[in-house]
């Protein structure tokens, strides 16, 4: 699995690319980049429910946790810790 981080306007894209297809076990081992905790994160990456799973709680002490939905062309507030984020807000991210 391979990570890289992206600055955006207040936030850390953390966008994740799967080499093959992973069993729960490798969670074990994953690693995520470091981040700023007072900068929001925005995950982004195909993976299965499980892993964005263990990736918001990993980034849960940051500002706030949001997920990229292509679709939108924004990313869903799913966590905050400030009232300037709402879960469910959506975050315009240009990748």
């Amino acid at each position: 699995m391979n990570f890289s981080l992206l600055e955006g306007e207040g936030f850390t894209l953390v966008h994740f690319q799967l080499e093959n297809s992973i069993i729960p076990n490798v969670l074990k081992e994953v690693v995520p980049p470091k981040v700023d905790p007072t900068r929001g994160v925005v995950l982004g990456g195909r993976a299965p429910v499980w892993l964005y799973c263990y990736l918001v709680h990993y980034y849960h002490p940051t500002k706030f946790v949001a997920v990229y939905d292509p679709r939108l062309g924004g990313a869903v507030v799913v966590e905050s810790h400030t009232p300037e984020f709402v879960v469910g807000d959506i975050i315009e991210v240009r990748v």
